[in-house]
């Protein structure tokens, strides 16, 4: 029998029940089943298929296009004062597996992927008549190291690459970079576990924050891998000077500030290797100085017995976040609505969910919209961009970035058909 063939073999061989419905593990307070512990977790992820003359599907009122087909892994947009889109697309570096579960996983999770090489690179989309097509295409600046976050502010360009984070001059209406960028300040890179270094920048544009995913699961390389990992540093925009602004966090994939107020806000991807239903990814508000448990606890005060030595201190300081996703649905990208969406998404957040590797029952894979009240997430998510999964097991298409144009379009990247969607109510 060949390798690949027996991987597939033993990981369906020991892959258990997925349990309890999906729908318990979403909200702000997720039911949480006891942890379950085998020689291999669940493993199964959708194989690549095309989407011939199909589209995602969107909610009644809405319509959806391709904008950007035959990218290069695109990651993360970021919507332009004068409506340009800039695309980061890149893949970045792969950590050496430690056990032979890591290879396995590694070989499980490679089936689900686009075969394109990432293209560490920028491209900018323009719609010059302001028709919804896209008919302009560039590269904006190319030879980047695996980009991901971007932020502009104040004429600067931002961009967090995976092992710096870098700026560049911009001036409205650029089709193009004007030189080669300048580096800001180095970023943890190191084995790079969890590479994707999400960005967003104060309203006042002083400081930038970046997402640090941690070098493990749940440190099976020791401590000493995890320094200035399972974070979110807060950087100087003029000195590059950084300290930890929340700790705990096991991968933040992206960030965004609430508008009108200074908040911070997290999508955060929890562990794995503790049950299908466990642990719930979530969005969650960021405070300055907060310790959100990882590794020693999950969902606030839940220890993770499997963390040696334990810190009881730690746990008890254990932030509970403010919203469950459900668990392993990989959020990826975060967006604040506005109210040119359209009455239904006026006031939340667009969620970007990638999609599971790790659960007999695939859960993501779509982009969905958190309802907030007050400020604060209220109610049920609702699908906003869904049919990404096939009827016979296969997926067409695994969200990333979500970006909001302010005329009343949803932006979407999609590193598996390599494309980016524009979602707009009928008008």
């Amino acid at each position: 029998m060949r390798p690949a063939v027996l991987i597939a073999v033993v990981a369906a061989a020991l892959a258990g029940c997925d349990g309890d419905p999906v729908a318990e593990q979403r909200g702000p307070d997720p039911q949480l089943p006891t942890p379950q512990r085998g020689l291999l977790p669940d493993m199964r992820i959708p194989r690549p298929a095309a989407w011939g003359n199909d589209l995602p599907t969107v909610p009644q009122g809405y319509r959806i296009q391709a904008i950007a087909t035959d990218l290069r892994i695109p990651r993360q947009t970021l919507v332009l004062p004068n409506g340009d889109i800039l695309v980061a697309e890149g893949t970045g570096s792969s950590a050496t597996p430690l056990r032979p579960k890591d290879f396995i996983a590694g070989y499980i999770k490679s089936l689900g992927k686009s075969p394109v090489s990432g293209g560490n690179r920028l491209t900018l989309l323009r719609d010059a008549d302001g028709d919804g097509t896209y008919e302009t295409r560039s590269v904006f600046a190319d030879n980047l190291n695996a980009p991901y976050g971007l932020a502009l502010f104040n004429g600067v360009l931002y961009v967090a690459n995976q092992d710096a984070l870098v700026r560049f001059d911009y001036r409205d209406g650029q089709t193009e970079a004007s030189g080669p960028p300048t580096k800001v300040t180095d970023l943890p890179s190191a084995i790079n576990h969890h590479w994707t270094k999400a960005l967003a920048a104060s309203p006042d544009g002083r400081f930038l924050y970046v997402g640090i995913g941690s070098n493990s699961n749940i440190t099976e390389r020791g401590m000493e891998a995890e320094v200035d990992r399972a974070m979110i540093w807060q950087i100087d925009a003029e000195t590059g000077a950084h300290r930890p602004y929340a700790t705990g966090l096991r991968n933040p994939t992206a960030l965004a500030i609430q508008p009108g107020t200074d908040q911070l806000w997290a999508v955060v991807n929890e562990r794995d290797e503790i049950g299908p239903n466990l642990v719930p990814d979530y969005l969650t508000s960021v405070r300055e100085g907060g310790f959100y448990g990882w590794p020693y606890s999950y969902w606030g005060g839940n220890v993770d017995t499997r963390v040696r030595p334990q810190d009881p201190e730690k746990v008890a300081a254990a932030i509970r976040p403010d919203y469950a996703l459900g668990a392993h649905v990989a959020a990826l990208g975060l967006a604040f609505s506005s109210p040119a969406m359209g009455p239904q998404f006026a006031e939340g957040v667009f969620v970007g969910q990638h999609g599971s590797w790790n659960r007999n029952e695939p859960v993501g894979y779509r982009v969905v919209f958190v309802p907030f009240r007050d400020g604060r997430p209220a109610g049920d998510p609702i699908d906003v961009v869904s049919g990404f999964l096939t009827g016979d097991g296969h997926a067409r298409g695994r969200p990333v970035g979500v970006s909001v144009d302010p005329r009343g379009a949803l932006i979407v990247a999609d590193d598996l058909s390599n494309t980016v969607w524009r979602v707009t109510a009928n008008r």
